[in-house]
């Protein structure tokens, strides 16, 4: 283990330089150094989202408009509206200077690398001998590689300007005559580096044979800063983000109710993950955890606060509720099949396998006898898609499907007599109907579904009951 830290600075938190610069740079919270440090920085706010497509509500980007077809040239405009949306930013950053003209410089020639890609990649595949399918992972790829190398290429020249000796360390393979894999990938960009007087800021995006985004797809840049973490053997890693990992939603339950987490375990922010919050793709976690590497959750904005530390053997001190999460937009898709009785486990691989087939996640699952039932994080359309391949399958099954909402209570150690009760008694007293119910042996979950509607008023009664009722003072599980 050596001395030096991994950080992770968010997309939302890079779109404001100057707390960037006095809140986390400026002022590291582990020692009396600025440097010891390396910097892992996502794309502004929003630029992710026009290079690829809406992390949200899946409005196509560049690369969503380019894979429609070899005939549709719109994505062409897009890429001129990022153009404009990078330039602006550029001119935010570093006004009329001369620095401005380098990033401008830095930024164009990447943008107009890719448009002249594009351009050539569409006029082959108009031919019939080549198909756009397979080179479309690529396209994902290089796209996404663009957000990073804008917005670490100017914190570094920013930061120089400031007086701090950073340095661009660029992942995107951009133009790159070799491909390699990952892990090689870092240890050559970091062989030589100084971390005693030096401060790297490194694209978040890095490029390797097998492909960041096949495997993690918009969680690349945790990938990223998980295996920086793990192959310089960091003595800690950090997150900063725009927010304290919370007892819920401050938005939800309001301000002076929700209560800054101080510590919990790996267990618990897999489950965070598993549910769409942004703590860290659970394999980013699983190197941290294997190695031994403190993960601490850090809000930009309040750099006096510790945050929330994330280690692997924490157990809280007393079982409790530490968090009430969940989502809303899930799809039940149930099937229901008299022959499935005795033959569950063949038709529960072939729900997988199509469920695989159409990239759609599952966040739950019912089973008994002749019933399975998937929560699924996906759009209608691709349900539509795979209730029409089951239904081939399996024609005398019954199919029902329904939006709902999962509310869930997370704690690393929820063993707390009665608890469930307490709960369903919480949810009724609001007059919220439960559609279905889970809670695991392991004792770190307990998940509701519930009708959209009744998603707001649900993560309320349940902080309320098993969060507020508690009165943890400043913060739960305080370090």
């Amino acid at each position: 283990m050596k001395k030096h830290s991994v950080e992770k600075i968010g997309g939302t938190s890079m779109s404001n330089y100057s707390a960037v610069r006095d809140n986390i740079i400026l002022k590291p919270s582990q020692s009396d150094s600025l440097y010891q440090r390396v910097f892992v920085v996502s794309a502004y706010g929003g630029i992710t989202n026009q290079l690829l497509e809406h992390k949200k509500n899946g409005s196509p980007g560049i690369f969503a408009q380019f894979a429609s077809g070899v005939n549709d040239d719109s994505w062409i405009d897009l890429l001129e509206s990022l153009k404009t949306e990078v330039l602006q930013i550029n001119s935010q950053l570093f006004g009329s200077s001369k620095s401005l003209e380098k990033a401008n410089t830095f930024i164009l020639d990447r943008l107009e690398d890719a448009k002249r890609c594009l351009a050539d990649l569409q006029r082959l595949c108009q031919h019939g001998h080549f198909s756009l399918e397979s080179h479309i992972s690529t396209v994902r790829e290089m796209l996404a590689s663009i957000g990073e190398a804008h917005s670490a290429w100017n914190m570094a020249e920013l930061l120089q300007r400031d007086g701090v000796n950073a340095i661009y360390v660029d992942l995107t393979g951009w133009q790159s005559p070799h491909q390699m894999p990952l892990d090689e990938r870092i240890k050559l960009a970091f062989e030589n580096l100084d971390l005693e007087n030096l401060l790297p800021i490194v694209t978040g995006y890095a490029h390797c044979e097998n492909g960041l985004m096949t495997t993690f797809d918009r969680g690349y840049s945790e990938m990223t800063f998980s295996r920086i973490a793990v192959l310089t053997e960091a003595r800690e890693a950090v997150i900063h983000k725009e927010f304290h990992l919370s007892s819920a939603d401050p938005r939800l339950v309001g301000e002076g109710n929700a209560v800054p987490i101080g510590r919990t375990n790996y267990d618990v922010a897999d489950q965070l993950a598993n549910l769409g919050m942004e703590a860290i793709h659970p394999k980013a976690a699983k190197g941290l955890r294997q190695n031994d590497i403190p993960l601490r959750v850090k809000n930009t904005f309040e750099p006096d606060h510790p945050g929330t530390l994330i280690t692997g053997a924490y157990v809280s001190d007393r079982p409790c509720v530490e968090i009430i999460a969940g989502r809303k937009g899930v799809f039940a898709l149930e099937l229901f099949d008299q022959d499935m009785a005795g033959n569950m486990p063949i038709y529960d691989k072939s729900i997988l396998d199509v469920l695989k087939r159409f990239n759609a996640h599952v966040v739950s699952k019912d089973i008994n006898a002749n019933t399975i039932t998937h929560y699924l994080s996906t759009n209608l359309k691709t349900i539509k898609r795979i209730c029409a391949v089951l239904q081939d399958k399996y024609p005398e099954a019954e199919f029902n499907q329904k939006k709902v909402a999962i509310v869930s209570a997370i704690g690393s150690d929820m063993k707390v007599s009665g608890i469930l009760a307490k709960t369903v008694g919480a949810l009724a007293d609001a007059r919220i109907s439960v559609l279905a119910v889970h809670q695991s042996m392991r004792q770190v979950d307990m998940q509701f579904m519930v009708e959209e509607g009744d998603y707001e008023l649900a993560v309320k009664s349940l902080h309320a009951c098993l969060v507020e009722e508690y009165e943890h003072g400043p913060t739960i599980c305080a370090a």
